[in-house]
């Protein structure tokens, strides 16, 4: 029999849930804030540069795309209205 794991999926979901989770909480904390849709364009500016700075195979990668795709469809809304 070859090896097999089904629903492999729910651990990767779960793992990116959980990156994420803790790139937002340490963003709060790092910035003093309550919610990462506080920041301002120097903070997420500044917040976008690390990531680039982190290896691409980086597991931290995902964690922050998701926030910062996260606050800039928060900000694009409140842009339009």
């Amino acid at each position: 029999m070859s090896f097999e794991w089904n629903r492999i999926y729910k651990w990767e979901e779960n793992v990116e849930r959980n990156v994420t989770d803790s790139v937002y909480e340490y963003v709060c904390e790092h910035y003093g804030i309550d919610d990462v849709e506080k920041l301002d364009g120097d903070q997420l500016s500044e917040i976008e540069a690390f990531r680039e700075e982190l290896n691409q195979y980086s597991v931290m990668q995902i964690g922050f795309s998701n926030r910062i795709n996260h606050i800039d469809t928060v900000l694009l809304e409140k842009e339009n209205g």
